[in-house]
């Protein structure tokens, strides 16, 4: 097994909310009590629906807010150890919309060449323009483009730009927040080949945060499944797909659309709708929408259960339930 390159221990990120006119504010645990190990080479797959906080755990890894409670660790070093601009050079993201992340009114050269710029590298102008060159042209994009600007890119190439800008740094570790959901279809496989491309050319560890599961499935090597701020259970990629344990990660699954004519949108039977993470379930949290639910389920919360399999947090698994 692979050393855990970044380590997320008991981690917790709280925030202080208003819960309505009158009513004061509450607290809401956007990541609560999450263990997780990134280790070196994968790509750890991070899923659930949106707002289960998977979003807020990438960025504490890019060091962007701090945990509230636990610890991350880089090489079993306290991220809060790091200064931002060593923990930048190592950790790099990929954000979600190439549209709004890239400066209108920067070149593309210039965007790429930023953070050399920030950090010291490269002081020598012409060794600088030439890494950003031979980065460019490592993602796909030809010199042509150095003096271009983001307006006159397609999507495609506007990811490009954002992956280029991550890997002329040479970090480790790459946080990946939805990087093809604002693309085509078309241009999606195009961009998940090349990060793996990159990955493999580089050395690279990813963080891959998505809700679309033919992605992760796609490139992937382990699977993580978030919810309500818990990971509830976390596998290697062919074994949770092939055989998902958690009625949650079944329910995610069944969810996904076929091409298959005439099936039309498939029932994922959660029955009621995301639960307030405001006002969460008492015991575990999924069991208003898990049609497996026992009546312990609504007393205490699951313990995690680790073994060959991988990991989940389920009462079905719990041998003094049964």
């Amino acid at each position: 097994m692979s050393e855990a390159l970044l380590e997320l221990v008991e981690v917790e990120r709280r925030f202080s909310v208003s819960a309505g006119l009158f009513r004061g504010r509450r607290a809401l645990h956007a990541v609560n009590g999450v263990s997780l190990a990134l280790r070196r080479g994968e790509v750890l797959g991070l899923v659930g629906e949106s707002g289960c906080g998977k979003s807020t755990l990438g960025r504490m890894l890019l060091g962007l807010m701090p945990a509230s409670a636990g610890e991350i660790r880089l090489e079993g070093r306290p991220l809060a150890a790091f200064s931002t601009r060593e923990l930048a050079r190592r950790v790099q993201p990929i954000f979600q919309d190439p549209y709004s992340s890239l400066n209108p009114r920067k070149t593309v050269g210039a965007i790429v060449g930023l953070p050399l710029a920030v950090h010291g590298i490269e002081a020598d102008a012409r060794a600088r323009r030439k890494r950003v060159q031979e980065t460019m042209e490592r993602v796909g994009l030809p010199p042509r483009f150095f003096h271009s600007y983001p307006n006159q890119l397609s999507g495609g190439q506007r990811q490009r730009v954002a992956i280029a800008r991550a890997l002329v740094m040479r970090p480790e570790i790459l946080i990946c927040d939805e990087p093809t959901s604002a693309l085509d279809v078309s241009v999606q496989s195009q961009i998940l080949n090349l990060l793996e491309d990159m990955r493999r050319e580089f050395d690279l560890t990813y963080l891959l945060i998505s809700h679309n599961l033919a992605v992760v499935e796609h490139i992937a090597t382990r699977v993580a499944v978030m919810y309500l701020g818990r990971i509830v259970e976390e596998a290697d990629t062919v074994q949770l797909f092939r055989a998902p344990r958690h009625p949650y990660t079944r329910a995610l699954l069944a969810s996904v659309l076929t091409p298959e004519p005439g099936l039309g949108v498939p029932d994922t039977h959660l029955g009621v709708s995301y639960p307030n993470p405001l006002d969460p379930p008492p015991g575990c949290t999924f069991h208003p929408r898990c049609g497996e639910a026992m009546p312990v389920c609504r007393e205490r919360a699951p313990a995690a259960l680790a073994d060959v399999r991988g990991r989940v947090e389920c009462h079905l698994y719990d041998n003094a339930v049964k």
